[in-house]
């Protein structure tokens, strides 16, 4: 969810149960847009992180302390020399704005009280932290933007600090039943962006919600709604907005296992099936979501050059799969070409000199064929000419069968890695994957590169009944798992048909429950390309009956005897030990 206006609402109200009045007592810069105050007030010592990051905007109270550069950046310096020791005297938020302004008093060079602004705007890439004098000129700000970035606002020094009203939205908070009929359902949109498109600070996601509440599919028009269903949709827009008015705040984390899908200040009901996480506080929700979020970014930033490498590779593979399948069909006619030349043989005594064409019987199909004949060669070097054409085709068909082959196995062993990509969660994960890119001449091996050292060890999982399982992260992994560390009667797992983590069950000799085997089952589907079906297929054997084709890529394995069994992907409730 964007940081939308009812989750900074829910901030507003907890910083002003928290920090008013309280002195700032140390500012920095830890980052190029963000600050971290040190205030202090009767009831202790708070800390209050801000960002203006276009990608993860973001303000909160906090326990943790930063490292800030030896030499503070110039905003910070501003900031130091006006507001150091000021107080803060008020917090509010604009409307349903994600605006949160700061009213602060201190006392200048000649010791007389002043008053400043410090507006931090939260609005995705548009994000900023703004100083200001008391009347809305600008001061400084954490990000200059000027006309030549914005025709809507410069935020620049000696300008007048204002809202921009870009999108002409109405306050929710104001809003009445008459207005919502007349202005929101009267756009001819679905119902979950007409909501959002006419107020100031509904999300997408809140407005999903709201007609997720009233029972209403968001996606459908707003012409299609009876006059019940308008009136039922209202109510429960006002019973959201009046949460909001009474601070009636529930802040929680959805997750989807293990990854944060989605923050609010509100419980979201649409999100019954995944797994909700309530916090006492929005700062702590803040605080956590960020860090968590934080992990699967960065890993998937970390991992781009690797994915931009393997798209690169695939979409070339794919598209000389292709040609090569085209060129193989052009093969097809090589049979015809021996047929020919075998018939000329056959019959080309009866041919008349300079004939265009031989009609006769073909005995393989015992229909009649019309030969075309080239006029100014004889009927021997006709069919010579035949017979060179088949065998051109032949072993063009033949090398193209082996070239088929080989690039339809680069495919699925680059699907593999691309898959291994999607489950990684650490840098260390990484490691493998790029040492096997190298070792398959996707990556060049700079002169001098050592071995990297291997820290990634495979998922470790408990069942229900207490059996250990075990999934490979990657192709080596997975190798690994499979013949060095599984034995003979332990039980091995694997998604159909497609690329995923092989899964190993330690046995110790003995059997098997069948939930077990549905555990097994289910960690194959979540860690392959059928992460997100409703049923996949997972072949499962013992681990005596899976062999490695010779010269076969890593994690690529062979099996002529196994069950199946048909699962929903979703792992939730087993036991993680060890990732």
């Amino acid at each position: 969810m964007a940081f939308d206006g009812i989750a900074v609402a829910n901030l507003v109200h907890e910083l002003n149960q928290n920090i008013i009045n309280s002195k700032i007592s140390k500012i920095a810069q830890p980052e190029k847009d963000e600050l971290l105050f040190t205030l202090k007030n009767p009831g202790g010592q708070h800390r209050l992180a801000m960002s203006a990051s276009a990608s993860l905007p973001f303000l909160y109270l906090t326990d943790k302390n930063k490292p800030s550069p030896m030499t503070a950046p110039s905003f910070c310096m501003v900031l130091r020399k006006h507001i150091g020791n000021g107080r803060i005297t008020k917090i509010s938020q604009p409307g349903l704005e994600r605006i949160i302004q700061f009213e602060i008093e201190h006392l200048d060079e000649l010791g007389d009280l002043c008053h400043k602004l410090l507006i931090v705007e939260l609005m995705g890439k548009h994000s900023n932290i703004i100083f200001c004098k008391e009347d809305g000129t600008i001061i400084d700000s954490i990000k200059h933007v000027s006309a030549q970035v914005s025709s809507v606002r410069e935020v620049l020094p000696g300008r007048a600090y204002f809202i921009p009203e870009t999108a002409h939205k109405e306050n929710p908070l104001t809003a009445t039943e008459a207005s919502f009929f007349e202005t929101a359902l009267k756009k001819p949109e679905s119902i979950s962006k007409a909501i959002y498109s006419t107020y100031t600070g509904i999300s997408p996601a809140m407005a999903n919600e709201i007609c997720f509440r009233a029972g209403l599919d968001g996606d459908f028009s707003t012409s299609s709604l009876k006059e019940e269903e308008k009136l039922h949709l209202y109510h429960n827009f006002d019973w959201l907005i009046s949460d909001i008015k009474e601070a009636n705040f529930s802040p929680n984390i959805v997750y989807n296992e293990k990854e944060p899908v989605d923050f609010s200040a509100l419980c979201l009901k649409e999100y019954s099936d995944y797994r909700r996480v309530d916090f006492p506080s929005i700062s702590q929700v803040l605080e956590t979501y960020y860090a968590d979020k934080n992990v699967y970014t960065r890993i998937r930033q970390k991992s781009s050059d690797l994915r931009r490498i393997v798209s690169t590779a695939l979409d070339r593979n794919r598209k000389k799969f292709t040609l090569q399948q085209k060129q193989l069909k052009d093969t097809e006619k090589r049979e015809k070409y021996r047929v020919y030349g075998e018939l000329l043989n056959t019959y080309g005594y009866e041919l008349k000199e300079g004939a265009k064409e031989l009609s006769a019987l073909n005995y393989y199909t015992n229909e009649m064929v019309k030969i075309p004949l080239d006029e100014t060669l004889s009927p021997t070097e006709n069919a010579k000419k035949y017979f060179d054409r088949y065998g051109k085709l032949k072993r063009t068909y033949e090398a193209l069968t082996t070239l088929i082959q080989e690039t339809e196995h680069e495919i699925l062993h680059l699907e593999s890695i691309a898959s291994s990509l999607d489950i990684a969660l650490a840098e260390d994960d990484l490691v493998q994957i790029k040492e096997e890119l190298i070792e398959f001449g996707y990556i060049k091996k700079r002169r001098g590169d050592k071995k990297a050292k291997v820290k990634s060890r495979p998922f470790h999982y408990i069942s229900s009944d207490g059996f250990h399982m075990y999934v490979g992260k990657n192709n080596y992994q997975n190798d690994e798992l499979t013949f060095k560390f599984a034995t003979g009667n332990d039980w091995w797992f694997h998604a159909k048909g497609m690329p995923g983590s092989h899964v190993v069950v330690k046995t110790e000799g003995e059997e098997l429950p069948d939930r077990t085997f549905e555990e097994a089952g289910k960690l194959a589907g979540y860690y392959s390309k059928g992460r997100d079906s409703e049923k996949v297929e997972i072949d499962y054997l013992q681990k005596k009956n899976v062999k490695k084709p010779n010269k076969g890529a890593p994690g690529f394995v062979v099996y002529y005897t196994n069950y199946s069994l048909t699962i929903h992907p979703d792992i939730t409730g087993i036991k993680l030990l060890s990732q």
